[in-house]
């Protein structure tokens, strides 16, 4: 019996007690359509890896899982956030088991993709809705068929060479094809997550820069019933929050039906929602009704308050109605996030900062949600790209770089511009790993200059793996003198496990010499590599490796030195401070501190969450700074 392996790797997160989000519905649902009751695929078993270990394991220890199950096949779903992850895998994966034949596919997976189609750790290339091409192309492979004339799969040649992709065929096939993963087993339900179900899929708009147009047009859905019947079910194995990956949720044929039957499976208020909704059609009834049903989140999407821009891009609407709309849900006690896209084609600086003062003007302010533009594979933008001017990285995340009326500097400064007047950074910010040592969790290293050679070798070889946010503690008493050793063993751990979040600590005794700190930012400016190392390169800063000094409290020269910091560097400093100490801070001061000890008084705590900004604090005991995560950063899946 053959053995097919599904992985769907998570959105990397900014902190390492931040959820995730990753439920692999996509790995599931390829795993659950080989077991068709009408006709199920014979001689092969799957399975997916669970988010439990996609979440936690480092580069080296998911392979190492990987390997030892020994799959057949190995089927890698590609998204923005995990292709380059997933490709390293799937290579170092191969090198170990070169008889492996390993399959991609999802949103990434295009002809107009050159990085994705260039990479070479892959046998199959998977392009489109996949459930009942994939069928298909596992008959042929476990019959050892010819792939030739399979549509939508390209192949791996015997020179290497990767043939193009198969005659597109459309997706058409109805929802009820295939049965949920949720009922084959193959994805579980867990309280503390999310639950992600599709009950659309394909999209009535044509947005040039969403790749939805191009999956399919046509709107096919599970009708009322089968949908009320996956809810069901969905809520008795304790799922609290629904979230609908339809494309436009307001869409589907008898919407206000649809919401009226949710209401009532969900009337006990068992679970919250959230969708993402078109604001043409809804009315007050409407709005009263997703309350009913148990939506607590709405996405809407402004994009641009340029109604020409809009139309240029083919979103079409009225800024005026996504405002009236947006406030009417508030009006149910509904959060929002209201997107705004910056860089859109016929866009300009003005645009943007007419769009901050639209919302502002009408009291939705704390729901704006800004970012750059995104070049994504597979939608009409990338294919008019050229044309249009626009300039953009060729790997994720496909960020903008420049267009006609955007240079880089002015593209970085409409982020600001945008955050200045909402009062708050629009971006997620890089926190560091800095608690202590659990010797049962490969999560934490120290190095000390001292050690013997044989713990200076047990360092060494204990860099080369650990859990998937990490840190690295350099405990120098001489910053200039280990500098060379520092830089050695920070490029070792980078090299051995390139995508897992890295902190590089550096408890400081004395000012540093700025050569020697500029050195180590070079070295992890030269690694730029990876999705989360380049999404807000704009800005300077790394989300992936992260350079952090730890100063004393009390030390006056290093004091002194952090205060003459201009707040633009790629490093974070974090002063230390007792609990003791936590009344005596002062919340005008823009510092970050690390908190030691394990007693924190109710009152000092409190102080912490009302007076001084969430972001600047952490703790050196997990425990507490799991809870600063969970109940005040709300890094919670729920």
């Amino acid at each position: 019996m053959a053995k097919i392996q599904f992985l769907q790797l998570p959105v990397p997160p900014p902190s390492y007690f931040a959820a995730t989000g990753n439920v692999p519905l996509a790995a599931a649902s390829l795993a659950s359509c080989l077991e068709s009751k009408a006709n199920p695929i014979q001689g092969i078993t799957a399975s997916v890896i669970p988010p439990e270990d996609t979440d936690s394991l480092g580069d080296k220890d998911l392979i190492d899982r990987i390997c030892k199950e020994g799959p057949d096949f190995l089927g890698l779903s590609l998204y923005l956030w995990n292709t380059e992850r997933s490709l390293y895998i799937a290579n170092e994966v191969k090198k170990r088991n070169p008889d492996i034949q390993i399959l991609i596919g999802g949103p990434e997976v295009n002809e107009d993709n050159p990085y994705v189609l260039g990479e070479s750790g892959f046998d199959i290339a998977v392009s489109g809705e996949a459930e009942h091409n994939f069928r298909s192309l596992m008959k042929s492979l476990l019959n050892k068929e010819s792939l030739e004339n399979l549509e939508n799969v390209a192949y791996r040649k015997k020179n290497g060479e990767l043939s193009l992709f198969g005659l597109p065929s459309p997706a058409n096939f109805p929802l009820t094809d295939f049965p949920s993963p949720y009922t084959t087993g193959h994805l579980s339900v867990n309280p503390k997550r999310s639950t992600y179900l599709e009950t659309v899929r394909g999209c009535k708009s044509q947005c040039t820069y969403c790749f939805y147009p191009k999956s399919s047009q046509n709107l096919r859905t599970l009708d009322i019933s089968e949908t009320i019947q996956l809810i069901s079910n969905l809520k008795s194995k304790g799922a609290r929050e629904l979230v609908f990956l339809d494309p436009t949720f307001n869409h589907r044929p008898g919407f206000e039906s649809f919401l009226d039957a949710i209401a009532e499976v969900n009337s006990d208020g068992q679970m919250t929602m959230f969708a993402e909704l078109r604001s043409e059609g809804v009315t007050p009834k409407l709005a009263n009704k997703l309350k009913k049903a148990g939506f607590n989140r709405i996405e809407l999407g402004l994009q641009s308050v340029n109604e020409e821009t809009l139309k240029r891009v083919k979103r079409f609407g009225s800024p005026h109605k996504v405002a009236e709309v947006a406030k009417m849900l508030a009006g149910e006690g509904i959060d929002l996030l209201l997107d705004l896209i910056i860089g859109l084609p016929g866009d300009t600086p003005d645009d943007v900062e007419r769009g901050i003062y639209f919302f502002l003007e009408h009291g939705l302010g704390e729901w704006v949600q800004a970012f750059p533009l995104s070049v994504l594979p597979g939608t009409s933008m990338r294919k008019d790209a050229e044309r249009e001017g626009l300039v953009y990285m060729p790997k994720p995340p496909y960020r903008i770089i420049q267009t006609p009326n955007f240079s880089p500097e002015t593209l970085r400064d409409s982020v600001y511009f945008a955050e200045n007047l909402l009062e708050r950074r629009l971006d997620e910010f890089a926190r560091p790993f800095l608690c202590d040592l659990d010797p049962k969790i490969q999560d934490r290293l120290d190095w000390y200059p001292a050690r013997s050679k044989e713990s200076h070798i047990h360092f060494l070889n204990s860099l080369e793996r650990g859990t998937r946010h990490q840190s690295v503690w350099f405990h120098s008493d001489s910053l200039s003198n280990d500098l060379l050793e520092i830089l050695s063993m920070m490029e070792k751990k980078v090299d051995s496990e390139p995508f897992c979040t890295i902190d590089f600590v550096i408890p400081l005794m004395d000012v540093p010499n700025s050569k020697d700190i500029l050195r180590l930012e070079s070295l992890l400016n030269s690694k730029r590599n990876s999705y989360l190392a380049k999404t807000l390169a704009y800005r300077g800063e790394n989300l992936q490796h992260r350079l952090v000094f730890v100063i004393p409290r009390g030390k006056e020269k290093l004091l002194n030195w952090r205060d003459s910091l201009t707040g633009e560097e790629s490093f974070l400093v974090y002063e230390t401070i007792l609990p003791d100490h936590i009344s005596k801070l002062d919340p005008e001061n823009s510092h970050f501190y690390l908190v030691t000890g394990e007693l924190i008084h109710s009152k000092d705590w409190e102080f912490l969450k009302e007076s001084m900004d969430p972001e600047t604090i952490t703790f050196a005991n997990r425990k507490w700074e799991e809870r600063w995560s969970m109940e005040v950063l709300g890094y919670g899946e729920l």
